[in-house]
């Protein structure tokens, strides 16, 4: 990390620890009672959490404060930004639901983005998602999709794509004969 990169780095870092000491006052201070306490944690964060973003940090930090009571640890930041940097990878449910619709078929040999988006439109049902309306068939879909996702942040791993092999035929083709015989026993099979 260079020098530039660290600065910013710090930046988000000393901003999620303003973020905390505003909302967690009395913790807070509890916890960073002394200087070198609060730049001990500082160093900690940027050891521990180098491998994220600072935009994830920050969003991490954000997310934290919505949903916890408590100052978080180290790894209750770690698993959040994890998160975070998960989610910024998924598309939205529309985006996914417009994915699924515009795959081509086998649909399990499409590129898919996730494979959360694959199993959400097979769940949904592919005849369903092509023959109605978005209006009807969107919640279907982001009901499965937001249920897959739910299930990969709770630490499940989703099966692989299996994709589908095309047929591995070798055969010679026929005489022109052979053709024209096989022709005539459809035709006298089918009274034609």
């Amino acid at each position: 990390m260079n020098a530039e990169q660290k600065a910013v780095f710090m930046d988000a870092i000393n901003q999620s620890f303003e973020l905390l000491r505003l909302n967690y006052h009395h913790l807070y201070f509890s916890a960073y009672n002394e200087i070198d306490a609060l730049n001990s944690a500082k160093r900690l964060w940027l050891d521990s959490l180098h491998q994220f973003s600072p935009h994830t940090i920050l969003q991490a930090v954000h997310s934290i404060i919505k949903t916890s009571d408590y100052l978080p640890t180290i790894s209750r930041v770690t698993r959040a930004c994890a998160e975070q940097q998960f989610e910024q990878a998924l598309p939205t449910p529309r985006n996914a639901y417009i994915e699924a619709c515009n795959a081509s078929s086998p649909k399990a040999n499409a590129s898919w983005s996730h494979p959360a988006v694959y199993y959400a439109g097979k769940r949904s049902d592919w005849y369903f998602l092509a023959n109605n309306e978005e209006r009807v068939a969107l919640p279907v879909f982001t009901t499965h999709y937001d249920k897959l996702i739910q299930q990969v942040l709770d630490g499940h791993i989703l099966p692989p794509i299996a994709r589908l092999a095309l047929p591995n035929k070798n055969e010679e083709p026929l005489a022109k004969e052979e053709n024209i015989e096989r022709m005539k026993a459809m035709r006298q099979a089918l009274d034609i």
